[in-house]
This record gives structure tokens, C-alpha cells and sequence, in this order.
């Protein structure tokens, strides 16, 4: 029976801050599947194994629930408290702002833990604002949010989206995203779908840059079309370039998206890049439905339709519910909010056979994560929700994938559809993930395990119910199954109950290392 937040404040146990008992553990690091205990003491997993006496206190009753590793989303743009809490309901312990990427990197992880976080978090370098300060003059601005950021200079001043840097541009620009690393930043976010413009030789000295740091980019690959020129087919084979000639691991964020329908032949292509030894790593989102900033520069193009097999009408503003009607409503629209949030229904798995079936080569892509791409909450008016109301407040809006992607992941893909194994989903979520990060992030390797010394980021969940229940139609609608979820030796979630007080989360930043 699991004791209430209060009953946890009352305890004391002289050895252990935390026991969970009688669960299934599993951990796919070691392989470990068996029915045990944990002990939790001051935020660490200080014991795996039965206890010869009943310990005293603060313990939960896992009988008949899975343990497993916090799960670790190296994609979530959400990086709010709000954010958080509906993350912690899908199990997630780390969220990380990684595509996209911040600027500037000190001031905002300052800001974040003077606020206080529910789960882990950090953040990338953010090249597209250092593309945006020099060419555009827009400067980045910790306390906005990136996903306001992105919709800065819809009007292309500058040219910051579609034109080449100058040397003396690019120096600056690289010397910005330096600044960036050196603070800390885990990696260089490179949105390149939304500054197309930019031309191989920024891309080859990001890249080396990156590679010195030894450090990973996440990209957003500049081109999404099922047909040549530019298509995402061609895009691929850049960032296979890039991998092969800087020695840069290339990460490729959301590959269902961006990959359209050619998935099965980039599949293919990044299948044997990776055979021949290249590092580049993907990850996917089990939804048909994608989401950005409505002045992404790939819905204006004249040619969207033929080039995506998407009409315009797939593209739907988040907090109103529009449904573009033609390429002149799209335009106008983002005259009127260039950063306003938009779904983009790119597949129709539910009632398309075929498109479930390219939806699950990217969701199931042997040795890809699963990653979020979580959106922000916003008002009905299109800005940024940054209240702390709980329940959500049903007014707001999001993609659904931002209160449900891990849950739907296992509770479809495992549970009803029995598409992979329970360990191999878990390993999606939490150690594939991990050691993407690893190289660069030390702190990672003591999470998305559970052993003896880690961090005690622990989830304890029923995996006969748990489930996505958010949809467009509900976006506020938390996951369920998620009994018991730790983050730092804190239980945020008790019972299926939050803890409207609980800010366990801690900052995850590199050491600031880089060669020159």
C-alpha cells in the first residue's frame, strides 16, 4: 500500500530514505528481470536485493508493478514546470531541450534552477539564435522561451533563414555557439529545416566544432520531401556526410516527421551508415502528427503540397483549432503570429494501414530512442502558458505527444500491439537515450540504470494499464499507470497523486570542454 507525500515526511529510517518493495525490476543496461527491492538513500540507489527483515518507514509496495529507469527525453521543448509535471506523468525523469538548443546557455540555466524544476533538465547550444543575432540582429533572450525565439524574424530579415553566411558572419556565429559549449550547453541543436539557407561549409565547421568538443549536434534535417531536388533522401545523405567527413556524432531528431513517406528508403541508407561504423544515432515519436512554429519555412514553400503529399488543411493551429484552408490563409496567418503553434497531420495511422506501417520503421528502428519533440503549453490567445495550476488548465493546448509519448509508446507498441518486448521498450526510453549523451555528460551514466551508486531517477508503473490518454481533442489529459515517479531519491508522483511541492530537479550541463 503505498503511503501518502505526508506519511513519506512523518517516517524516518535511520539506513534508507526510500524502499521500494516487491517490484519487478527490470534494468536494461545489466539485463536484470527479477522481483526485489531497492533502497533509496540521499538521491542514490544504495541497495538492489531482497531485505532479510521487513525496513522500516517510507516504503512503497511495488507487488505487481514494473521498476524500471526514469525515462530520458532528449527532445522536449516544454522546459517549464508545467511542462514537467505533465512529463512526469508519461515517466519521464530527464527532459532535455536538445534540437532546438538555447542561447544564451549560463543565464538560462541560472534562471532554471533559481525557479525550480520537477525533473532533470538542460540544454544545447542554440545555433539558429546565433544565426539570428548576426545576420538578423535579434538577440537571444533567456527568459523567453525557444519555441518564441523560433518564431522571431518570420519576415527572413537578414536572411537569416535563406541566405549563405559571409566568413565574417559564420565567425561570429561559431564563436557564439562556442560561448555556448564552454557555458555548459550539452551539445549544438541545429534546426536545420528552419534556416535551409545555410550551406555545407557552416554545417562541416559546426560539425568539426562539435567533434573537437566531442560533443553530439541534433539535427533537424534542412529538407522534408518525398521528391528531388531536396528531398529528405538528400538530407540524409548530408548528415551521413557530415558524420563521415568531420567524425561528428550526428544525431537526427523526430526521423518519422522528417523522413515523410521516403522513410523506408532513409531507413535504408542511415541503416548502412551506421553498419559502416559512422556515429549517428535517431530517434522517433509514435504519432503521425508533428508540430512547430507556424513560420517553419517548409509549409510556405509554393510547392508544399507536391513535395509532402500533404494538403494545406493537415496544417492546424494549436490553440484554435484553424485548419488552413489554402496556401493564402497559411501567409496571412503568419502575418498575424509567425510563432504560433501548429500540428502538421503528415500520417493518418488510425485509418490508414500504410502509414502505420511507415509510422513503425521510424518508432521501432533497431537501436533508435524514443524522444518527445513536447511542445509548450499555450493560452487560447497562442502565448506561452507559464502558470503553475494543476490540474492543467483545459483551456490550455499542446500536441498530445507533450503529456504522452512514452506511455503511448509502451501501452500500444508493447501492450496491445506486442510490437516489441517490454525490456526493448524500456531500453528505448531510458539507456538508448542515455548513452547518446554519455561521452559528453559524464552525470548520464549514473542514470537510466538501476544499480547499486546510481541516481535514484526510479519509475514505478502497472503495465496492464498504462497509457496515453491525451488527444487532440483532450490535450490536458495526463497518462495513467505511473504509480511512483523519483526523480533524485524524491517521489514527484506517489500513489498516481502529484506532488504539487516537489522541485527535485537538477541541472545537467557539460564540463565546458572544448580544443580550440
Amino acid at each position: 500500500m503505498y503511503k501518502s507525500f505526508a506519511e513519506l515526511g512523518q517516517l524516518s529510517d535511520g539506513r534508507f530514505d526510500l524502499v521500494i518493495r516487491n517490484g519487478r525490476i527490470l534494468d536494461p543496461e545489466s539485463g536484470r528481470d527479477e522481483v526485489t527491492d531497492i533502497g533509496i538513500a540521499s538521491g542514490v540507489i544504495t541497495k538492489i536485493g531482497a531485505f532479510a527483515n521487513p525496513p522500516k518507514g517510507k516504503v512503497i509496495d511495488a507487488s505487481g508493478k514494473v521498476v524500471c529507469p526514469g525515462f530520458i527525453d532528449i527532445h522536449a521543448h516544454g522546459q517549464s514546470v508545467a511542462a514537467d509535471r505533465m512529463q512526469a506523468f508519461d515517466g519521464v525523469t530527464t527532459s532535455l531541450e536538445l534540437e532546438v538548443g538555447i542561447l544564451p546557455v549560463a543565464p538560462w540555466y541560472d534562471l532554471q534552477e533559481k525557479t525550480g524544476r520537477v525533473l532533470n533538465f538542460g540544454a544545447s547550444a542554440g545555433w539558429i539564435f546565433a544565426r539570428k543575432q548576426v545576420m538578423a540582429g535579434i538577440i537571444p533572450d533567456a527568459h523567453k522561451h525557444s519555441m518564441e525565439m523560433m518564431g522571431e524574424g518570420s519576415d527572413n530579415r537578414g536572411g537569416w533563414s535563406s541566405d549563405i553566411a559571409t566568413p565574417d558572419d559564420l565567425s561570429e556565429i561559431l564563436s557564439i555557439v562556442e560561448k555556448g559549449l564552454q557555458e555548459g550547453a550539452i551539445g549544438i541543436g541545429i534546426p536545420h529545416g528552419y534556416a535551409p539557407g545555410a550551406g555545407v561549409k557552416e554545417m562541416t565547421r559546426l560539425c568539426e566544432m562539435a567533434a573537437r568538443a566531442g560533443t553530439p549536434t541534433f539535427t533537424h534535417i534542412p529538407f522534408m520531401s518525398n521528391t528531388d531536388p531536396q528531398s529528405s533522401e538528400e538530407a540524409y545523405i548530408r548528415i551521413i556526410g557530415y558524420a563521415a567527413a568531420t567524425r561528428a556524432h550526428m544525431h537526427i531528431c523526430h526521423l518519422n516527421s522528417t523522413s515523410l513517406h521516403d522513410i523506408r528508403r532513409c531507413r535504408e541508407l542511415l541503416q548502412n551508415a551506421q553498419a559502416a561504423g559512422l556515429p549517428i544515432t535517431v530517434e522517433a515519436y509514435p504519432y503521425g502528427t508533428g508540430s512547430t512554429v507556424l513560420s517553419a519555412s517548409f509549409f510556405s514553400a509554393p510547392d508544399f503540397s507536391e513535395r509532402t503529399g500533404s494538403t494545406y488543411d493537415s496544417i492546424e493551429l494549436i490553440h484554435n483549432r484553424h485548419h488552413m484552408k489554402n496556401r493564402a490563409d497559411l501567409l496571412s496567418s503568419i502575418q498575424v503570429d509567425p510563432a504560433a503553434l501548429v500540428v502538421w497531420h503528415f500520417l493518418d495511422p488510425e485509418g490508414n494501414e500504410s502509414h502505420q506501417e511507415l509510422l513503425d520503421l521510424s518508432v521501432l528502428y533497431p537501436g533508435g530512442s524514443i524522444a518527445s519533440d513536447a511542445m509548450p503549453w499555450v493560452e487560447p490567445d497562442g502565448t506561452i502558458y507559464r502558470g503553475e495550476e494543476w490540474p492543467l488548465p483545459r483551456r490550455l493546448s499542446s500536441h498530445p505527444r507533450s503529456a504522452g509519448t512514452f506511455t503511448k509508446f509502451i501501452g500500444e507498441y508493447q501492450r496491445l500491439r506486442e510490437k516489441i518486448g517490454l525490456m526493448e521498450a524500456i531500453a528505448k526510453s531510458t539507456i538508448l537515450p542515455s548513452r547518446i549523451l554519455e561521452k559528453c555528460l559524464p552525470q548520464m551514466a549514473r542514470k537510466a540504470r538501476l544499480a547499486e551508486g546510481c541516481d535514484a531517477d526510479v519509475l514505478v508503473f502497472d503495465p496492464d494499464i498504462v497509457a496515453s490518454r491525451a488527444s487532440f481533442s483532450d490535450m490536458t489529459a495526463h497518462a495513467i499507470g505511473m504509480e511512483a515517479v523519483i526523480v533524485a531519491g524524491t517521489p514527484v508522483i506517489l500513489g498516481g497523486n502529484l506532488d504539487m511541492q516537489a522541485r527535485p530537479g537538477r541541472a545537467l550541463r557539460c564540463g565546458g570542454r572544448f580544443d580550440g
